[in-house]
């Protein structure tokens, strides 16, 4: 009598093993990091220890220096040039602000309201950068020129009453006066606040905007609770482009500016330039670089801005 068996199961195929990476492919990331690595240690790293050693050394370009360790020279710099810091802090916020005063309605025109025109515009914020830096700030000499239509225009609308008495001006003379200096690195670092502006509020999706519209908002509403915020990331991106490299100049100062406007960034280029004092100059700019960086800190943690990538 026949027995009848069990067909046998049914072959499910088996996916293949996964083969472990290869060693090599691990690598791949950090091979592709390793020129920008080296870019920074060169051009970045190096520099700085070696300017960290120079400012705690003393002796003289005659009969050379040593690392002694001296780090009164710190102090000493401090102490000797703090109006010059307060000056470039000064006249470096006074910048930021103004830029982004101008280059806000600036860039929300280009993001909503440009249409066809918006490329023209762009073009146009950024046909600057193809001038000399040099050049464009010897330009403002002629523009605040003694006698020029723009001090005439000033004198007549009495605004250089009003600047005066803030200490900005000296009587009928623009130039060689603070406004002047706060006035070129306005304009030298204008397209720094607008080009991240533009880029932010580009973003904003208009659907928010209709949609607040639809609500009945007020545009002063709208903008107050919808777009600004919004824009937040290109406003502090764009104040810290703005008054990081602002601090630190010195051709503004030392065009449009007199010894009495002079900036820290000023002291620095005299001091290795001219009297040839390295430590000095060294311990100069160790000091700004702290400054900016506390300064930078507490003021992205003020903002409350964490996606500013």
């Amino acid at each position: 009598m026949a027995t009848l068996t069990e067909a046998p199961p049914p072959l499910t195929p088996t996916a293949p093993e996964k083969k472990p990476p290869r060693k090599r492919g691990r690598l791949v990331p950090y091979w592709l990091l390793l020129p920008g690595i080296l870019w920074l240690v060169v051009f970045f790293a190096l520099p700085m220890i070696y300017q960290a050693s120079t400012s705690v050394q003393t002796g003289s370009l005659e009969e050379g220096y040593k690392v002694t360790w001296h780090f009164a020279t710190y102090w000493d710099a401090l102490s000797d040039y703090y109006p010059q810091f307060l000056r470039s802090v000064l006249y470096a916020g006074s910048a930021t602000i103004l830029c982004l005063v101008l280059g806000y309605p600036l860039a929300y025109l280009i993001a909503f309201r440009a249409g066809r025109w918006r490329n023209l515009i762009m073009i146009l914020v950024i046909a600057p950068f193809f001038t000399s830096f040099l050049i464009r700030t010897l330009a403002w000499k002629t523009i605040l020129a003694d006698g020029g239509p723009v001090v005439g225009a000033l004198n007549t609308l009495h605004v250089l009453d009003v600047t005066s008495w803030l200490g900005m001006t000296e009587g009928d003379r623009v130039l060689a006066t603070p406004l002047a200096v706060v006035c070129g690195l306005t304009y030298n670092f204008l397209p720094f606040m607008v080009l991240p502006l533009y880029s932010s509020l580009e973003r904003i999706d208009p659907r928010l905007h209709e949609a607040a519209n639809d609500l009945y908002a007020r545009p002063s509403t709208t903008f107050r609770k919808v777009t600004f915020p919004l824009s937040m990331p290109g406003v502090v991106s764009g104040t810290l482009l703005t008054f990081i490299p602002a601090a630190g100049d010195y051709v503004n100062a030392d065009l449009l500016g007199s010894t009495d406007t002079r900036m820290v960034g000023n002291v620095i280029q005299t001091q290795f330039l001219r009297i040839l004092d390295y430590p000095t100059a060294a311990a100069l700019s160790f000091i700004l670089m702290a400054a900016i960086l506390v300064m930078v800190t507490l003021y992205i943690r003020r903002s409350g801005t964490e996606d500013l990538v």
